[in-house]
């Protein structure tokens, strides 16, 4: 009886822990050389309706604004700031109080790039965010990236 109970238990504890880490965005990352020792380097957030992705640009008081955070490579420097593409909504969320800014199914984030000397190497980092839909949102999430810079 007391097998069965803790199997349970533990199942139970497992399904929690697997259900509460799936995310409906998925990532991906790319990077394209443009000239002169620069790579445009894109990373793409994709998930389904009703979900939606912030912008980098969300005010005090709202969600947790998307927000990246890149690996120190002494080979690489960053160019300006990370941009953002994408079809991006302004509302005025009653739960939070403030106009937020978010992306519905897709939004890309360009960061341009130096790399020192004719080298490969990667750019690597962690992006955190936040999902919601009309009902919900999912706590925090970050998600790990590399990209070849060759």
């Amino acid at each position: 009886m007391m097998k069965k109970l803790t199997a349970t238990l533990v199942l139970a504890f497992i399904a929690v822990l697997s259900f509460a880490q799936q995310s409906p965005v998925k990532w991906s990352s790319s990077a394209e050389k443009v000239d002169g020792g620069q790579y445009k380097v894109t990373i793409t957030a994709t998930f389904a309706e009703p979900w939606h992705i912030y912008s980098q640009n969300t005010p005090d008081g709202g969600p947790v604004p998307t927000s990246f955070t890149f690996a120190k490579n002494p080979l690489v420097s960053l160019v300006g700031k990370t941009k953002e593409v994408g079809k991006m909504q302004t509302v005025h969320d009653k739960n939070f109080g403030v106009d937020v800014k978010y992306y519905s199914n897709k939004v890309s984030f360009t960061q341009l790039v130096k790399v020192k000397g004719n080298v490969k190497t990667n750019l690597s980092g962690e992006v955190e965010f936040m999902v919601c839909n009309d009902h919900e949102c999912l706590p925090p999430s970050s998600s790990k990236f590399s990209v070849a810079l060759k």
